[in-house]
């Protein structure tokens, strides 16, 4: 990893006082649930997310960091921002940063829809000096589905909770054409120009056939380069990927009818959407170990299939969350008996926890992302045993890592991890809201 050129000057954002006060008064309600630890878990990652991952130009631009890696992922920047969503009508100053997030967002996939991860201006930082991509603007050129989709769902939420339309400028509207196009052509991979390079030894870090990727057949849905882990595909329709971009498509369609005014793109939004959810049904629910249908994780259109599941969303776990429209409820519940049980190669289970890893870390890890979708889309009651479970899990760190060793959680991945954070604040404020409910 290099950084050869200096960021454009910035300083770190400067948390509004009714901010901090809104997420004093989150934390109460989870303290008053969970337990003073929790709480303060929840008040700190919350605090931390704005003031640490969070810088602002002289211009007002937003740009956010993962955690421990210097560069802004569009998948990231979204999720890491999820458990603010809920205060956005009450706070004009947190929806201000989480406009400028988007107009950011929109701002990235404007100079390459191809890319996963961006510099903070022309830096000249890459993962990999070596790749393909030598854009100095670009991190990482990992073409990954949920890159275009992420950053749509954020805008329409964003819109939704407060009216607002000001992210959705001409270049916004350019932004949402060019989506709409790259899914489609993708649809018919082998017309496209993009490739991925990388040298490596590990065969999740490049795609075959000089960066084309393997050879795939047409199903209706669209080709991913790479997971949402940022592992490559081994069969490039990725189902959790299309299903969200399926779902992503009608946000992407209300923005366009009612805030662009543009019909035409609204109605070629929706007809790609069908055609994905359709390409889904068609090629990607197949039978699963014990004869229910179910959704396969990747499939190719020619006959392969790979049944597993990835903590990192989108995830098949995860549908209820991410693509709750376009999902068939019936192969989701049998889709998530397969993924919580050993059938699923990546579900690792020991004496301190059971959960879903990933390919991406080290077998008999867990990550807290995965527990937290588990609770998320999982009957109520269950909740509150994983919360405690995950905090417990920290090795003694006080803050929620990529992934865990199942016999003993002081062996992490990665320090700070913020998308981890924040799902676990999500968990923490479901289970606040269970309660007040009841």
């Amino acid at each position: 990893m290099t950084t050869t050129r200096p960021a454009a000057a910035r300083t770190p954002y400067a948390v509004d006082p009714q901010i901090v006060g809104l997420i004093g008064e989150q934390a109460d309600r989870i303290r008053a649930v969970s337990g003073d630890r929790i709480g303060d878990m929840v008040q700190e990652a919350l605090l931390r997310t704005l003031t640490d991952t969070i810088t602002v130009g002289a211009d007002g631009s937003a740009f956010v960091i993962t955690g421990d890696i210097p560069a802004m992922w569009m998948r990231d920047s979204t999720t890491q921002l999820t458990p603010y969503l809920r205060l956005l009508g009450r706070s004009e100053p947190l929806a201000d940063l989480v406009a400028s997030v988007v107009r950011r967002q929109f701002t990235c996939l404007g100079h390459d829809t191809y890319a996963n991860a961006f510099n903070d201006g022309p830096t000249d930082g890459h993962h990999e000096p070596r790749d393909l991509c030598k854009d100095p603007h670009v991190w990482e050129q990992k073409y990954e589905i949920d890159s275009l989709a992420y950053p749509i769902v954020l805008a329409h939420a964003l819109w939704r909770a407060t009216g607002r339309t000001d992210v959705f400028d001409e270049g916004s509207h350019d932004v949402l054409r060019r989506v709409v196009a790259q899914l489609r052509l993708e649809q018919r991979h082998e017309n496209s120009s993009y490739r991925f390079v990388r040298p490596s030894p590990l065969p999740t870090e490049s795609l075959v056939r000089d960066g084309l990727g393997s050879p795939v057949g047409f199903t209706g849905m669209t080709w991913s380069g790479f997971r949402p882990s940022d592992d490559a595909c081994t069969f490039h329709y990725n189902v959790p990927g299309n299903l969200l971009a399926a779902q992503a498509l009608r946000a992407l369609a209300e923005i366009s009818a009612e805030v662009h005014a543009d019909q035409a793109l609204a109605d070629t939004a929706l007809s790609l959407s069908a055609e994905l959810v359709a390409g889904v049904a068609e090629h990607g629910i197949v039978e699963g170990p014990d004869g229910a249908r179910i959704y396969a994780y990747e499939v190719d259109g020619l006959g392969g299939q790979l049944l597993m599941d990835d903590a990192n969303t989108p995830s098949l776990l995860a549908l209820p969350l991410f693509a709750p429209d376009v999902l068939d409820p019936a192969v989701y519940e049998a889709t998530r008996r397969f993924v919580l049980s050993p059938a699923n190669p990546f579900f690792f289970s020991g004496p301190v926890a059971e959960g879903v890893g990933s390919p991406h870390t080290l077998p008999e890890y867990i990550w807290p992302i995965g527990l937290a979708v588990q609770a998320l889309t999982g009957p109520a009651e269950d909740r509150p045993r994983l919360l405690e479970l995950i905090a417990a899990t920290d090795g003694g760190t006080g803050r929620i890592h990529e992934s865990f060793h199942t016999a003993d959680p002081t062996l992490f991945s990665r320090p700070w991890f913020s998308w981890a954070d924040s799902m676990f604040c999500e968990l923490a404020l479901q289970v606040a809201d269970d309660a007040d409910a009841a």
